[in-house]
């Protein structure tokens, strides 16, 4: 592969195969580009070489071709050699008017839209090749995190016989003479986990929300990563653990990949500090109400709130992230712990990185009797949860965990314009092709 190539192959023979990027075709002397997984290499055809040069005299952008060549000096190429090409073959020819371009820079990018049409082309930019580099390395570190803190890893299904959170945002199919509902979350059955004494495990896998949202953030299905970890004191447990798991997993990719995330985004990734800092619910409508930031919603946050509270991390407390905990019961789910002195408050809290939620999490109520207490008051019907209420009937510990998006990760950290450049392929309310 091209990153295997180095100055001291001076002189030898090498065989290479990829993408012809670029042709700079002159009387005498023809230059390709060749681009694979790990890179570029300038190749050079001399008419020498008859058949090689009457290959490239007819090749066009992004056709698939094998090389073997020479590696020789070349003082004007930035690593310092060059290949000249002895043989040349076309494996796959590419039609010469190409829908996008792939070849273009990020400031002049063809239409967001069109590049989703033919995502594999777009997907070929090197820039975006190191976007799924980054999502590689950052799911490996947080699994091997996990692993290393005992965590079991699981497969929860997919396919439900009920919806897996309250309220309507659900994706109904058949199934086979009845209705099922896929995911929202693997919630439930990470719980059962619990309950079946796993006491620590994640998950890494698809999640499906039937939001009609066209946002910059929003998507009908994506990859989310979740822990639950029983025996917990409280929400900071939580807390504690997933902000060891960012700045491990940080590390990781910034030791691996932060040249290339330089070279191609102009950014250093940040490994934050201990501790990550924390704001109330209350605390943070009050520090937004200094700043005159409108409050949208009493106990929730809005987008224009949340990218306010990380320009006050940054500014107050130099970071990148911010928790704001104790949510009031109103806006969370059911199954979330409330506050013994505050049955209005939960133990729960999200975090927001660079002014954007990426994680939700709390201590969960695991006492059967205060659950279905807790679910009456939701308005939720006990029998269309009776499974789940069952997993806490025998003896379930006190336990918490967290669920988070994993795009969102990827597209904070490379500062991307939206979800849609971090999503391998984007399902949103209005695109289910390619």
């Amino acid at each position: 592969m091209v990153g295997d190539l180095n100055t001291s192959l001076i002189g030898t023979t090498v065989h290479l195969a990829g993408w012809v990027q670029v042709i700079r075709a002159q009387s005498k002397i023809i230059f390709l580009v060749l681009r694979d997984y790990d890179g570029l290499v300038q190749c050079v055809v001399l008419p020498e070489h008859e058949e090689a040069f009457s290959v490239a005299k007819k090749i066009s952008q992004e056709s698939v071709i094998t090389v073997e060549g020479i590696i020789v000096a070349a003082k004007q190429a930035q690593s310092g050699f060059e290949l000249q090409v002895t043989a040349l073959t076309v494996i796959s020819a590419a039609d010469p008017q190409l829908p996008i371009p792939v070849v273009e820079k990020s400031e002049n990018e063809t239409d967001q839209a069109i590049r989703l049409d033919y995502r594999w082309l777009d997907l070929r930019k090197p820039q975006k090749l190191l976007v799924f580099k980054v999502w590689t390395h950052l799911e490996q570190a947080l699994r091997d995190f996990f692993i290393e803190q005992k965590f079991l890893q699981i497969h929860s299904p997919k396919l439900m016989s009920s919806p897996s959170e309250s309220g309507a945002e659900v994706f109904e199919v058949k199934y086979f003479d009845k209705l099922a509902y896929l995911a929202q979350s693997p919630q439930f059955y990470k719980q059962m986990a619990m309950a079946a004494g796993f006491e620590r495990v994640f998950e890494i896998g698809p999640v499906f929300r039937a939001e009609p949202s066209f946002t910059t953030r929003h998507a009908t299905e994506f990859t989310g990563f979740d822990f639950e970890i029983s025996f917990i004191t409280s929400h900071q447990d939580v807390i504690d653990i997933w902000s060891k798991a960012i700045a491990y997993a940080l590390e990781q990719v910034k030791n691996k990949l932060g040249k290339e995330i330089q070279e191609h985004y102009g950014i250093d990734v940040v490994v934050p500090s201990f501790p990550f800092p924390q704001l109330t619910m209350s605390e943070a409508k009050a520090l937004l109400a200094k700043k005159n930031i409108e409050n949208e919603r009493d106990g929730d946050l809005s987008p224009e709130e949340e990218r306010a509270l990380g320009t006050i991390a940054k500014e107050q407390y130099g970071h990148e992230f911010v928790f704001v905990t104790e949510y009031p019961s109103s806006v969370r789910p059911f199954y979330h712990m409330r506050k013994e002195d505050d049955a209005n408050a939960t133990l729960s809290f999200d975090l927001l990185w660079k002014g954007l939620e990426i994680t939700t999490g709390a201590q969960r109520e695991h006492r059967y009797d205060v659950l279905k207490k807790q679910a009456k008051e939701k308005g939720m019907q006990e029998s269309s949860i009776q499974d789940y209420l069952n997993f806490f009937r025998y003896g379930c510990p006190p336990h918490g965990g967290a669920g988070i998006g994993f795009g969102r990760m990827v597209m904070l950290m490379l500062n991307l314009e939206s979800i849609r450049e971090a999503s391998y392929v984007y399902r949103g309310v209005k695109r289910l092709t390619p």
